[in-house]
């Protein structure tokens, strides 16, 4: 299990191939090949997670499954800094349904093709500087999650500004883009083909 807070940035994608580039030339490699993950946010109701801006999210990457409670973010302008609890579970599904056993129904899903990248000699997600580029269907977006420091120098690095800073979540993205587009939100899925 682990416990942190989590501080993190999401930056847009505009030139994927270029990005690899820079990622490349600042010492960045893949640490876990793209996947794809499914996520599955809960709540209550009456939404009172959402409302607290609190998560509850059951993630399955393959055969592997997490489930992960974040506390509302910390005040601060340029960062999402909030608590996180996450785990491992052997069985997503029983605790899919445990979950609305306890009054939790799914309250928005979104889907996403994920690598993970790090710049230190560990091979492992153990590391506290991690640099995720996430595929989704409303664009491409990296995250970067590690001390403001860390990430200030990586967005520089690889040529953004702090103005290009995005804190909202892709639920509230998703959201924006719809709106934008004058669609009805529903989930933020790959279409079938």
């Amino acid at each position: 299990m682990k416990r942190h807070h989590e501080t993190e940035i999401k930056l847009e994608v505009r030139d994927r191939r270029a990005l690899r580039r820079r990622l490349a030339k600042s010492g960045f490699r893949v640490i876990e090949t793209r996947h794809f993950e499914s996520n599955a946010l809960y709540d209550f109701p009456d939404r009172r997670l959402w409302k607290a801006h609190c998560l509850l999210r059951l993630r399955q990457e393959g055969k592997r499954w997490l489930v992960t409670f974040k506390g509302a973010p910390l005040e601060s302008r340029e960062y999402k800094i909030r608590r996180e609890i996450e785990t491992l579970v052997s069985e997503g599904p029983a605790v899919r349904d445990l979950l609305e056993a306890l009054g939790f129904h799914e309250a928005f899903r979104y889907e996403k093709f994920r690598t993970v990248y790090s710049s230190s000699s560990r091979t492992a997600r153990g590391d506290a500087k991690l640099l995720l580029l996430d595929e989704t269907p409303i664009g491409d977006y990296l995250e970067l999650e590690g001390p403001k420091r860390w990430i200030d120098q990586v967005a520089r690095d690889l040529g953004y500004r702090r103005e290009e800073y995005i804190t909202a979540s892709y639920a509230s993205l998703y959201r924006q883009k719809c709106e934008k587009l004058g669609e009805k939100p529903g989930s933020m899925v790959f279409e079938k083909s």
